[in-house]
């Protein structure tokens, strides 16, 4: 198995060198940095399956670098070296998160057992889930680490970026992966229904109630439940939720069986959700219970390395749906991906591919064939319009067409039709009040 690299934060030119020297005698990689601003730095820039730190060190100290790790990377493994006199502070850093502590002086061999223990093995990706970029290495080895746990994962990150995509690689790597994995979007479903989809109910339990109904929750019996979006849930169903959960077990609407539940739970929001909390919007014993390993998927804009593998393989997907043969980007195509500000995450870019599978002429997609640039449509919302060679207020009125379309599609739920187009919310309603504003009779 292939490990990640040991970042190692010393001051002490001398002591950093003969440590980075011991971890590499023993095969392992290592990157290193002589202070907690230096150690930073490089985790911006490099995925890392381990921080050894000192804990005595100017102007960063150990103490102050593992709050910020903690903070950025929360599921970075993180051991302190530091010295018999100060070894208090080193247990409240336990207490606080953090992996182990050395007690200085060591032998080589209480290092490298430490080693052994704690890091991170090298992130392994697969068809559905690419990885080249530092912080997408880092976010899969975590994953990776967490799956074959039955513990309850949080995550967050922006629309597009691929919630959903993470929480099927953590059930394809557990221990349920033959087992059903089922997703309710919460903000897809209303309030009056939300109820009755994830617990069931049964015959007669209120008008409309046919048959009886197992609920998501008895569907996913033996496997992994997702609760996308779980953010927009209603206050009152997320105390009948945080029943369930702490119980592990359901009860139907209008039902007085209850039902033993084996399920993992795994949840997705694009909100802060601490924030929510903070807001009241939120339960916070509900919070607790499902971040038990919080998880954040970095906007695209954060993972340029991933961009043009990324719009690669959705070039290929597209390419297939519509029978052409394998298509490539040519350079400046490329040049136009890696230049746009990819709001719209990899949602807009698969869009934005789709379009370029069914334009391109011949082998090369050209810039031309992305669309990125169309008047009409803002270069950032990756807004997905007809081919048609429209200009002008014939452009515009394609875009209005296509985006009441969407809307009818989706029942009238804007957050949905801006998934469908692959724009944002906030930019949805811009364009649904700018419509108002001409007196085009939208409601």
């Amino acid at each position: 198995m292939k490990y990640l690299p040991v970042l190692v934060v010393e001051d002490d030119a001398d002591l950093r060198e003969a440590l980075v020297d011991t971890l590499m005698l023993s095969g392992y990689a290592v990157l290193e940095a002589s202070d907690g601003e230096a150690a930073l730095a490089v985790l911006q820039q490099h995925a890392v399956g381990l921080v050894v730190s000192d804990a005595q060190m100017q102007p960063m100290d150990g103490y102050t670098l593992f709050r910020h790790i903690k903070e950025r990377y929360p599921a970075l493994p993180f051991v302190l070296m530091t010295a018999h006199g100060v070894i208090e502070q080193a247990i409240n850093l336990l207490r606080a998160g953090a992996s182990h502590y050395l007690l200085k002086p060591f032998e080589p061999q209480q290092l490298i057992a430490e080693v052994e223990k704690y890091l991170l093995p090298e992130p392994q990706g697969d068809d559905e889930l690419l990885a080249y970029s530092a912080p997408m290495k880092r976010l899969l080895a975590i994953a990776r680490q967490v799956a074959p746990s039955d513990a309850s994962v949080l995550i967050s990150g922006p629309s597009g970026a691929g919630k959903e995509v993470l929480a099927r690689f953590i059930h394809r790597h557990s221990r349920r992966k033959d087992a059903p994995f089922i997703a309710v979007n919460c903000a897809a479903i209303p309030d009056s229904l939300l109820e009755s989809t994830l617990f069931g109910h049964e015959k007669g339990a209120f008008t409309g109630a046919a048959n009886v109904l197992p609920g998501k929750f008895e569907q996913a019996q033996g496997g992994t439940i997702l609760l996308d979006e779980i953010t927009e849930m209603p206050q009152g169903l997320q105390a009948k939720l945080l029943r369930v959960l702490q119980e592990r077990e359901v009860e139907r609407v209008g039902g007085t069986r209850t039902i033993k539940l084996d399920i993992r739970v795994l949840a997705t929001s694009n909100r802060d959700v601490q924030g929510e909390v903070a807001a009241g919007r939120f339960r916070e014993d509900l919070f607790f219970r499902l971040n038990v390993f919080p998880l954040s998927v970095p906007p695209l804009q954060q993972r340029p390395e991933d961009l043009l593998p990324l719009a690669r393989k959705l070039l290929d997907k597209h390419a297939n749906a519509v029978s052409k043969s394998r298509l490539s980007l040519g350079k400046d195509a490329e040049r136009q991906l890696t230049a746009h500000s990819w709001e719209g995450n990899i949602r807009e870019l698969d869009n934005v591919m789709q379009r370029a599978a069914i334009l391109a002429a011949g082998a090369e997609v050209s810039a031309a064939d992305l669309m990125l640039d169309m008047s009409g449509a803002s270069a950032d919302t990756g807004t997905m319009l007809p081919p048609e060679e429209e200009t002008g207020h014939d452009m515009k009125a394609v875009e209005k067409r296509h985006i009441i379309d969407a809307l009818q599609a989706c029942g009238g739920v804007k957050k949905l039709a801006a998934e469908r187009l692959g724009i944002s919310e906030r930019t949805l309603r811009y364009k649904l009040q700018r419509y108002r504003e001409e007196d085009t009779g939208l409601a």
